[in-house]
């Protein structure tokens, strides 16, 4: 049965975000102090609006000299992206790199590997064309499946099919990128003596929208429990610029502009934040139609949706498995 009244709609995602910056910037302080024993946090700023958060909740805690922030551009990334963490960094008054990681995920083959693997279903395909992968099923009640889109530098548009070899390979080239930024932020961490603070959110955290080892990787998740909607509610209080709370969410990693609904989430994230939402109360999927004005059998493939990403991304989260008690620090891992 339902827990919540008949009708819901986004007003069950409001937050007082002055007592959440609080309680957050508490935590990090306790966190980093006390349990990781470091003297100030690493931030990757990407441009985007979790990054940015955690960058400002974290100058708050600790002030902009404890705090070292990362920006790493590739072939890839939409070159706006660079000029908003830019734009963050000024503003927030901290210290940002940049390091272009594109020379390095070029000599250990990942974008020859992704060029590769595309080629064998659009031979025509060459480093002159942008691409992104889609994703469709999920929403209806079907199985997800994966589409790759490309365009031609003429501006022909070309879709194909995904076999799950190719499909595997294009993730698994792109994850590189990831991968490649997290061992960046762990040197600066280290020669620092500082720790590296996540950025995902709840949509992502709970689904699984991460990089085993890669984005996925912290020693500190700030906002993690937080919905999409309260981050940008977030951002806003903490007086980021325009330019920033109303970037939109992208996975900014392939050539192609690509929304994170279109190659991930079932519905765009206001909607999804409701949905997930929604799920976590038991709310009945009829009641969730109404909200979104859509069918309760597409909100019933929504639930199913969520539930199987929780399913098959589980093992993003486990811990290495041990066959054996093992004791760290006077404790049984």
């Amino acid at each position: 049965m339902s827990t919540v009244d008949e009708r819901i709609d986004a007003s069950v995602l409001e937050l007082d975000c002055e007592q959440e910056a609080a309680r957050i910037c508490d935590g990090l302080r306790q966190a980093v102090a006390q349990s990781l024993r470091r003297r100030g946090v690493v931030v990757a700023i990407s441009g985007g609006i979790d990054s940015s958060v955690c960058a400002a909740l974290a100058v708050r805690a600790f002030g902009p000299t404890r705090v070292h922030c990362l920006i790493l551009p590739e072939r890839d990334s939409d070159p706006d992206s660079a000029a908003r963490a830019t734009l963050l960094a000024q503003t927030l008054g901290v210290q940002a790199e940049t390091f272009d990681i594109a020379p390095a995920l070029e000599a250990i083959g990942a974008y020859a590997a992704r060029d590769a693997a595309v080629r064998s279903v659009l031979p025509e395909y060459d480093t002159t064309w942008k691409m992104k992968l889609a994703i469709s099923g999920g929403s209806e009640g079907a199985i997800n499946r994966f589409r790759l889109v490309a365009r031609s530098p003429g501006g022909e548009q070309h879709e194909r099919d995904l076999r799950l070899h190719e499909y595997l390979t294009i993730v698994a080239a792109t994850s590189y990128k990831q991968r490649l930024r997290k061992t960046i932020e762990y040197f600066h961490a280290d020669r620092l003596h500082y720790a590296v603070i996540g950025t995902p959110n709840r949509l992502e955290y709970d689904q699984g929208f991460f990089v085993k080892n890669g984005d996925g990787s912290a020693d500190i998740k700030p906002i993690a429990h937080l919905y999409k909607t309260q981050v940008y509610a977030m951002a806003r209080h903490l007086g980021l610029p325009e330019r920033l709370c109303n970037a939109q969410p992208t996975t900014d990693t392939y050539s192609l502009e690509q929304g994170q609904d279109e190659f991930y989430f079932a519905l765009p994230y206001r909607a999804m934040d409701l949905a997930l939402w929604a799920l976590e109360h038991a709310v009945p999927a009829a009641q969730l139609a109404s909200a979104l004005d859509i069918t309760a059998a597409q909100a019933e493939a929504v639930y199913a949706d969520i539930l199987r990403k929780r399913q098959t991304t589980r093992p993003l989260h486990l811990r290495p498995i041990l066959f054996g008690s093992v004791s760290v620090g006077g404790h049984a891992a």
